[in-house]
């Protein structure tokens, strides 16, 4: 793997107490940055993911609505009231 290096400005205090942490924590400084910098990839990449999914289930929806493929909302407000039944029933007679 090649490497590159990564300079940055950053407050001295800040920089002597992420020092004092890190050691605390056995490692380096640098260690820490590169594990927050691959934690911080990580989930964005999670999220784009999550985000990808959720435009597909969108479109899906959107484009069932528009072909017609409707619940009515009595259905569904019938099949909510008979689970809130249900779960009312469950927590008073466990």
């Amino acid at each position: 793997m090649s490497e590159a290096t990564f300079t940055f400005r950053v407050d001295v205090d800040l920089k002597k107490q992420f020092s004092r942490a890190a050691k605390g924590r056995d490692r380096t400084g640098a260690q820490l940055l590169r594990d927050f910098m691959r934690d911080f990839v990580r989930q964005q990449q999670e999220i784009e993911v999550h985000d990808q999914w959720f435009r597909r289930e969108v479109q899906l929806g959107i484009d069932s609505a528009n072909a017609g493929d409707l619940i009515p909302a009595e259905e569904v407000e019938a099949e909510a009231a008979a689970w809130r039944e249900e779960i009312r029933r469950k927590m008073t007679n466990p």
